[in-house]
């Protein structure tokens, strides 16, 4: 069996995900593009991050925290109603948020190309599959995911083959979509309670166990759309360029090495522009930091990468774990679309 905590550090698993991922795009929008030398001269230590509250009052997030909320509204749109959470039916709801998004006076945040080219795609309509763009395998696939790892009573295979489906609609890459999957599986395993110390063993072993896996009911015609022989052949590279991303993660991190709190973490695990070194190196944030969010997300959105992507997901994975007390009320109280993020919390954490 696999191994839990001692207890789940904090109530609202649902909430405490949902504002980390915020929290974390927040700390992290303003830090992307740049190098660790200039955020050291305007910031100093990472440690002393500050959280950015602008002369409004609010901190603003990114597209990454826009498309979660657009995907989270997808799901409450399609679940509403009962009924099951079938392929087809998912495939429409995300579909119209995303258009939906792609057209919101407020998607002014620099959103990545392949999003904007897919969802003008899936706004043109016919098959979903025709509009992914197949050669990508960014981070915006996966920093999305979060909601389907929240959503109480799916099956496993449910939320894998939605989250798989989710990515594959503008990322068609096979590593975009097995990265996304293991994103999701991360997040529902933390929240459930299983120990941070034993997760890396859980995705490396989830990964394996998919190489031979093609979610055909899910995905549909991509593999042979991408000239793949067959599905599990179209999988496969995918998983593998996990596997090995995974296994920098457990290099420094189980004890063999010294635990290296200061070194940028984009250096030793990757930048986070791809999905894979997204979920890699939040995830190496988060277990630096397992019982102190805040040091978490700090240190995610101090690096030289996607900076806002790592700590997205660092934030979740910390909000997962420790629920809705892991973050402070002068951070919650003033995150963009605040409202917005506890609604759809609120909807599942039951």
């Amino acid at each position: 069996m696999a191994a839990r905590g001692e207890e789940h550090k904090g109530g609202r698993a649902a909430e405490g995900t949902l504002f980390g991922l915020a929290i974390g795009d927040a700390l992290g929008y303003p830090t992307e593009f740049s190098d660790i030398a200039a955020l050291d001269g305007r910031y100093g230590s990472w440690r002393q991050l500050p959280f950015p509250v602008r002369s409004s009052g609010t901190a603003l997030v990114s597209d990454d925290t826009q498309m979660t909320l657009a995907y989270g509204d997808a799901l409450r749109d399609l679940l509403a109603g009962g009924g099951p959470l079938d392929p087809a039916r998912h495939a429409d709801a995300v579909r119209t948020r995303f258009v939906r998004w792609l057209h919101d006076p407020e998607n002014n945040r620099a959103p990545g190309n392949t999003c904007l080219h897919a969802c003008a795609g899936l706004e043109r309509g016919g098959p979903w599959q025709q509009s992914s763009v197949l050669g990508s395998k960014g981070c915006g696939a996966n920093m999305r995911v979060a909601p389907i790892a929240l959503v109480p009573g799916l099956s496993d295979d449910d939320r894998a083959g939605a989250a798989q489906q989710q990515a594959a609609l503008t990322h068609g890459h096979p590593t975009a979509i097995a990265a996304t999957e293991l994103t999701a599986a991360a997040i529902r395993d933390l929240a459930d309670g299983i120990a941070p110390q034993g997760l890396v063993d859980r995705l490396v072993e989830r990964a394996t166990r998919q190489r031979s896996v093609y979610r055909a009911g899910w995905l549909g015609d991509l593999a042979e759309r991408a000239g793949a022989a067959d599905g599990p052949s179209f999988m496969a590279p995918g998983w593998d360029e996990c596997l090995a991303v995974l296994g920098r993660v457990r290099a420094h991190t189980d004890g063999s090495a010294p635990r290296d709190e200061e070194t940028d973490p984009c250096a030793l695990i990757g930048a986070g522009w791809i999905a894979e070194e997204a979920l890699a190196t939040a995830l190496y944030c988060f277990l630096l930091f397992p019982d102190d969010p805040a040091a978490a997300v700090r240190r995610a959105a101090h690096s030289s990468g996607d900076s806002d992507s790592i700590a997205a997901l660092a934030g979740a994975f910390a909000g997962a774990r420790h629920g809705a007390e892991a973050w402070p009320a002068e951070w919650t109280d003033r995150i963009e679309y605040r409202d917005h993020l506890a609604a759809l919390a609120l909807a599942w954490d039951v």
